[in-house]
């Protein structure tokens, strides 16, 4: 098992923003997590990078406990994230932020390696290699966000809400690189508020209301589910 999450409780002030929640993140499979704004998705996510520390419960990675590191940590065990946001620096070129990508004890040996391969599958981001990053387009800034994470040689990647607020041609090239980037064998959990999609491409999927866990299954069985198409897919 490459991610297992058992019993995870964590708070805001005296506010449970997740309350007791397990799950597993197999090698190589795409896991979905589901639910409405507020229910848990990105607190999650942020629990496992190591940006929120939970009262209670435990996050294992290859059999290895992280509950509670640093992110930096976090990051340099394998763990990627591309936040919700894409939270790039605007100010340096494209090429500085993927730079600072690489920055992980992890990553250094590799760096040049890994940039021709970033390079190669964003060649946006080739042309603009000197451009300041803030003035990209949102869905360049996309890009740009998960060639920074790539730079750091995860083995798994955490999407959160990768096509929010972006154009529906860009929306179908983000989903085409996480297929391609598990297709080269990352372990990848997505959050995605296009639950449809997101079901399509999972392996598994977890259905988050109100902070907990209520519904798992495989991507195709739950998005063949009732509840779930009358919940989130207005059907």
């Amino acid at each position: 098992m490459s991610l297992s999450i058992e019993t995870l409780d964590v708070f805001y002030g005296d506010a449970q923003a997740l309350d007791s929640v397990s799950l597993q993140v197999p090698n190589g499979a795409i896991v979905a997590i589901v639910g409405a704004n507020g229910a848990g998705k990105s607190t999650l996510i942020r629990s496992i990078a190591g940006i929120e520390t939970p009262r209670r419960g435990s996050i294992r990675w290859r059999d290895q406990a992280i509950t509670g590191l640093p992110s930096y940590k976090v990051c340099n065990l394998g763990i990627g994230q591309v936040a919700e946001g894409r939270q790039i620096f605007p100010s340096l070129s494209v090429l500085e932020n993927l730079q600072m990508g690489a920055m992980l004890p992890r990553a250094r040996a590799k760096e040049k390696a890994t940039l021709d391969e970033v390079f190669s599958l964003f060649p946006r981001l080739a042309e603009r290699r000197d451009q300041s990053a803030g003035t990209m387009s949102g869905g360049e800034q996309q890009m740009l966000a998960i060639g920074r994470c790539l730079m750091g040689q995860p083995e798994l990647i955490m999407f959160d809400e990768p096509s929010l607020g972006l154009a529906p041609a860009v929306v179908q090239e983000v989903f085409r690189i996480i297929r391609l980037l598990h297709e080269r064998g990352l372990t990848v959990v997505l959050v995605e508020q296009n639950v449809a999609v997101s079901l399509k491409l999972a392996d598994h999927a977890y259905v988050l209301e109100n902070g907990r866990i209520v519904m798992q299954g495989s991507g195709a069985d739950l998005l063949h589910d009732d509840r779930i198409r009358q919940a989130y897919l207005g059907l």
